[in-house]
């Protein structure tokens, strides 16, 4: 996910100098806002002498719909990997990418490609981009002031036991507003184990989203970036890059604001980003062009150390920063990985069953 706040819209690089020999062609991307470095485009555009239309969104749901409508206008584009792009591979939406033909899919690291392999036997429609944590960003000061020796730094208990929550309620708490996300951090909290969408498995979940309900602020999946940054929360529920990139706002803003990002010690989700050409993309040859620049190590090394997301280009960890490629909130160490949990594609039933109980968790009913 992460998915990522910043100005949603139009970038258009037309303006870059292209070489007078080359014909000038248009790659249309749609991909996470923050998601990028400051000069991918222009570099890939400089090499190529392809123009890009780049256009942002802050869900995977937005990128959904407009893949399910039709005709989106895209070459490419990047969901997370469970369950969107899963439910959009049987939809069949995707084309194939031939992958083994990229110069430097060999350097992708095999465990992730092995993840992807149950929704994308022989990983022919999916190329992995970053992946990361969902867990609980907090200010580290305002946190502690409150909470003193009953601070639980690395627990779901900073937002969802009631106790805690009453007691952060006036400097902030805020959740995704993702019914997955939430209540599978629930069912982690309550010890489950695993992502669990029976009625009964997400009755407990939702019971205790519902007894933290009035000590929530709000919703959002990216709102919380700039809100953490600015002291104006105390804690958040979001993406490992996101909630790294609020921490490094904070940081340069020099406001004494510290912000610390944890997986929480009784699991946390994992998810991995995906680029995907559509069926009906315009041009699927340039959007392969872009596929194989992403595939340059220091490309995508550059990108991971301006958003601050792992990647799973093995070649590229040599060239991460120093505090990006050691930093166990990105690269998280085996013990922490091993408590991680993945989102598995609910049945239609479960997804609105699910849908059903976060409308009435959100309204507070």
């Amino acid at each position: 996910m992460l998915k990522r706040v910043a100005t949603t819209g139009l970038l258009m690089l037309g303006l870059l100098h292209l070489a007078p020999t080359t014909a000038q062609e248009t790659l249309r991307i749609y991909n996470w806002s923050d998601y990028i470095a400051e000069d991918t485009l222009a570099n890939f555009q400089q090499q190529t002498g392809i123009r890009v239309v780049y256009d942002l969104y802050d869900s995977n749901e937005m990128l959904e719909a407009k893949m399910l409508a039709g005709r989106s206008g895209y070459d490419l584009v990047f969901p997370s990997a469970r369950p969107f792009a899963e439910r959009l591979m049987k939809a069949k939406l995707y084309q194939p990418i031939d992958s083994h033909s990229l110069s430097g899919w060999q350097q992708l690291d095999a465990d992730i490609l092995a993840s992807l392999q149950d929704m994308d036997p022989g990983n022919q429609f999916l190329l992995p981009y970053m992946w990361g944590t969902t867990g609980l960003a907090y200010n580290r000061d305002k946190v502690a002031a409150i909470l003193g020796d009953d601070m639980p730094g690395d627990s779901w208990r900073l937002v969802f036991d009631p106790a805690i929550a009453s007691r952060l309620a006036g400097c902030g708490i805020a959740l995704m507003d993702d019914a997955l996300e939430v209540l599978v951090a629930a069912q982690a909290y309550l010890g489950m184990g695993r992502a669990d969408y029976s009625q009964q498995a997400l009755q407990q979940a939702a019971a205790v989203v519902a007894a933290v309900r009035p000590q929530v602020r709000y919703f959002h999946n990216s709102q919380t970036i700039n809100d953490l940054a600015n002291g104006d929360l105390c804690v958040a529920h979001g993406y490992s890059g996101d909630m790294l990139q609020a921490q490094s706002r904070a940081q340069e803003a020099g406001q004494g604001v510290h912000i610390e990002y944890v997986v929480p010690r009784e699991g946390a989700v994992v998810w991995t980003d995906v680029a995907a050409i559509p069926v009906d993309a315009p041009n699927p040859k340039a959007a392969k062009q872009f596929l194989s620049y992403l595939l340059q190590p220091q490309v995508i090394a550059d990108i991971s150390n301006s958003v601050q997301y792992a990647n799973a280009n093995l070649a590229a960890t040599a060239l991460l920063d120093e505090q990006i490629r050691h930093h166990p909130g990105i690269y998280p160490p085996a013990a922490t990985r091993q408590r991680l949990l993945t989102l598995p594609l609910p049945e239609d039933k479960q997804a609105r069953l699910m849908s059903r109980t976060w409308t009435r968790i959100k309204s507070g009913k």
